[in-house]
């Protein structure tokens, strides 16, 4: 009876700890429901029409930026540049150069000319663009915008899980099919969708610098070139500076004065410059300046905001165009977990 008794308690001991050990087993993970290829087709229109949106506000917030950089220069123009350039001693100074210029060129108008230009571009640099760019920088407008457009991305496509109620994987799956910037097979020339979405800022993403120095070869290339309207300047300054010179024979006296003393030649820089001050009183040169700088800056700056392969929003547009063309592309089939397959 007590045998009895010690083998059925110790059957029940069993059982209890059989039981406790069901209750504290872990369970096992849910496996996420397919995607039907219907709801990615949906999720990839509904991320073409938030590129597009936020493209468009990218283009707003470019463009108020733009407008500002340039409402900047062109006080600081109207403030440093064209008080300096029509001063008077200045102007002798530049008809000195002229007549510098063209000696050494041997009359070559051109060339005197593209010489002013490059002493000209100096001092806009430094009297108007750099200033300028400690307060707002055209060159990191294009970053900017970028930035802005993959934010506004970042921010539709949250509400585009939550309303499908996609995994954060099964969504990172499909959006790693997408190659956002494609610049080369090197793993740094590439990044994919999910990476643009998930890396903040986007500068931190290998593809980045690429990117930006691709957007800004053409103007890397012309780096030493008048700013806008410079040129301009520089040509109409030139070639009234060298009238003069022709009507009053200096550049036969500038061609003497080689190997004299220097204040012969300064003479004949200032005798210049005083015929061509009595022809064009100092408010006529501020306002020939002002239309020059100005007629060739609109045009410049409107090349540069709207410039879709160089311009500030190059590169949104460029994101933008990579994401369309991949999550348009005819005759792609997807495959029953959601993915993509040629």
């Amino acid at each position: 009876m007590r045998r009895s008794m010690l083998c059925s308690g110790h059957c029940l001991l069993a059982l209890l700890l059989v039981l406790a050990g069901c209750a504290h087993r872990a369970p096992e993970a849910e496996v996420p429901a397919p995607v039907s290829p219907a709801i990615w087709r949906q999720v990839d229109s509904e991320l073409l029409d938030a590129s597009r949106s936020a493209t468009a506000q990218a283009e707003v917030y470019a463009q108020g930026s733009m407008e500002h950089w340039r409402t900047r220069v062109y006080q600081q123009t109207d403030e440093q540049f064209i008080p300096w350039f029509s001063g008077y001693w200045t102007q002798e100074w530049l008809s000195l150069k002229v007549g510098w210029y063209s000696l050494n060129s041997r009359g070559d108008a051109g060339q005197a000319s593209g010489r002013l230009a490059a002493y000209l571009q100096e001092q806009y640099q430094e009297r108007v663009l750099a200033p300028v760019a400690l307060e707002i920088d055209a060159d990191e407008i294009t970053g900017e915008a970028m930035e802005f457009y993959v934010q506004l991305l970042r921010q539709q496509l949250a509400q585009i899980g939550q309303r499908y109620q996609l995994p954060t994987p099964r969504l990172d799956q499909h959006l790693d099919q997408v190659l956002a910037i494609d610049l080369g097979p090197a793993a740094e020339q590439r990044a994919y969708l999910t990476q643009l979405l998930r890396v903040e800022p986007i500068a931190r993403l290998p593809a980045y610098g690429p990117l930006l120095r691709q957007i800004r070869g053409t103007a890397a290339a012309g780096q030493g070139t008048p700013a806008p309207g410079v040129s301009q300047v520089a040509q109409v300054t030139s070639e009234k500076i060298q009238a003069q010179f022709a009507t009053r024979g200096v550049a036969g006296a500038v061609a003497a004065a080689v190997g004299r003393v220097a204040g012969a030649l300064i003479s004949v820089g200032v005798a210049g410059v005083r015929a061509l001050v009595q022809d064009h009183d100092r408010d006529g040169v501020q306002a020939q300046t002002r239309r020059d700088l100005g007629a060739a800056f609109d045009q410049a700056w409107s090349r540069q905001l709207h410039d879709p392969e160089h311009g500030v929003l190059a590169g949104v547009y460029y994101l933008g165009r990579q994401i369309e063309s991949q999550l348009q592309v005819p005759g792609v089939a997807e495959d029953p977990a959601g993915g993509r397959s040629p």
